[in-house]
């Protein structure tokens, strides 16, 4: 399979390509030239598979050069015991007939992004490899949360691989700074950015764009790559647990062949809702897309008016990792909805100058026969994870929250009560203290300290990588201003 840049058609290159260098030449996206469709026959025959064996199957469609005994390898040494809690890797739970939560936080930094970051080191180190690069892949992050944590983890120590992570300062949990600030291994480094995550996430794009000190890496045997959700190794393993969860559904019986349902996700940077829309492209039957948003409800607007603009007050919440404002992944949905890349680059040059662009009328259609966006603040978070608790005695994160409120804005406004699939994003207990206020407990301390509380009010066990960071040697405390993370990277060549 081709991959094409989501700004020029005529930059093409092939999936090992693509994932090992992250980012197209021209600033654009890297993405399928097609998406290929599922038979029924096919998804009969995932549902009785385990989950390794169901990845093997999904990304071996988009991996042409890859071999399936080296994905079958890689799914092994990912998904595997010692990185997962459970055998089912990212089960899911029913909650009522008609709503259903994807558990995608069994991994080992007990978020969703370990469902991808602890793949991709491995599909990198084999694209190396295949692209005959000699040189080292320094691997830039920006991070609002738990990205930075899944990726340190999944490139701990892997040959040929430097990573350096930003992540905003004060703008993250404590929990989730710790792990960051904690993390073992000889190739990783973490930086504070005095600034939001989209100071960060704007600032590593400069670094990729920034001409001498490309030369500067390449002169040291380096060169950048990424381990954000724009590089097509981060979507692509996103694809195959929404299409194991609908498997799941089909073999559990709790929704028939071919009956249509909606899924709903948090989302900041779009990667994780875009893989929901690449399975109904697939041929999965997802009816509609549920966006749901924090405070930060930028996206939210743009499904519902076709104007993105981030022109916008940046607000905290207690859902840190949904804090963005420039939602990078859109771009690629802005491709497959329009298929005219001169457009796109369009909408990206007005956003980069002014901050803001509208769609077509006939774009903006289409995407809302498909998409639809809801958003809220911190009090209604609180009071869903509450309610679901009560009502299911099943805890919740705060951005699982959002997404159910989301839901119930849905259900309300619509009286559609279609089957849902809720995708949960993180474990309730690495935001222990906003859980411990949903549920009417003040917190007796910060960070660790609620991390027990909460496991005492509820009776559930902390997840063991969160409960070990207690003790564990803070190695990393830089800080660097937005202008000057080229710094952080230089020293790192040191």
């Amino acid at each position: 399979m081709r991959y094409i840049s989501t700004r020029d058609l005529s930059i093409r290159c092939n999936a090992s390509q693509a994932i090992a260098q992250g980012l197209a030449s021209d600033g654009g996206l890297l993405t399928p030239f097609y998406l290929p469709r599922l038979p029924n026959k096919t998804l009969e025959e995932l549902k009785e598979m385990s989950y390794q064996h169901r990845a093997v199957y999904i990304m071996k469609q988009f991996l042409e050069e890859f071999t399936v005994k080296e994905l079958t390898d890689y799914a092994a040494a990912a998904y595997g015991p010692e990185k997962f809690d459970t055998p089912a890797v990212a089960p899911v739970r029913t909650l009522d007939n008609n709503t259903h939560c994807l558990e995608l936080w069994h991994g080992p930094t007990c978020a969703f992004k370990d469902m991808a970051l602890q793949m991709l080191p491995h599909l990198l180190t084999a694209s190396l490899t295949k692209t005959e690069e000699t040189k080292t892949a320094f691997i830039l992050v920006a991070t609002s949360g738990d990205t930075g944590k899944g990726a340190l983890e999944g490139f701990r120590d892997v040959a040929r691989t430097k990573i350096l992570v930003f992540y905003p300062k004060d703008g993250v949990s404590q929990v989730q700074q710790l792990q960051m600030t904690t993390q073992e291994g000889g190739n990783v480094g973490v930086t504070a950015v005095h600034g939001n995550f989209d100071d960060a996430q704007t600032g590593v794009k400069r670094l990729f764009s920034d001409k001498n000190l490309r030369e500067e890496l390449a002169r040291r045997g380096y060169f950048f790559s990424s381990a954000n959700s724009i590089n097509w190794g981060r979507v692509l393993p996103q694809i195959v647990y929404y299409i194991s969860a609908y498997c799941d559904l089909l073999r559990d019986g709790r929704i028939q062949p071919g009956q249509g349902f909606h899924i709903c996700v948090p989302t900041g940077n779009f990667g994780n809702i875009l893989a929901a829309y690449y399975v109904r492209e697939m041929g999965i039957p997802v009816q509609r897309l549920i966006c749901a948003s924090n405070r930060n409800n930028v996206l939210t607007e743009f499904l519902r008016t076709g104007v993105y603009d981030r022109n916008r007050s940046f607000y905290n919440t207690i859902s840190p990792s949904m804090d963005i404002l420039i939602s990078s992944n859109l771009e690629r949905l802005l491709f497959s909805m329009t298929q005219d890349p001169e457009e796109v680059r369009g909408y990206m040059k007005q956003l980069n100058a002014q901050g803001r662009y509208q769609l077509r009328e006939n774009v903006v259609n289409r995407m809302k026969k498909i998409f639809c966006g809801y958003s809220c603040d911190d009090a209604e978070t609180k009071k869903v994870i509450r309610q679901i608790y009560e009502k299911y005695d099943y805890l919740i994160d705060t951005h699982t929250a959002v997404a159910f409120s989301a839901l119930e804005q849905y259900r309300a406004e619509t009286d559609d009560d279609s089957p849902c699939l809720v995708a949960s994003t993180a474990s309730p207990f690495k935001f222990s203290g906003s859980v411990l206020e949903a549920l009417g407990v003040e917190p007796s301390g910060d960070g660790l300290d609620a991390l027990d509380q909460l496991a005492e009010k509820t009776g559930l066990p902390a997840p063991a990588p969160l409960a070990g960071l207690r003790g564990k040697a803070v190695r990393f405390t830089e800080e660097v201003e937005k202008t000057n993370m080229a710094d952080a990277v230089l020293s790192m060549l040191e």
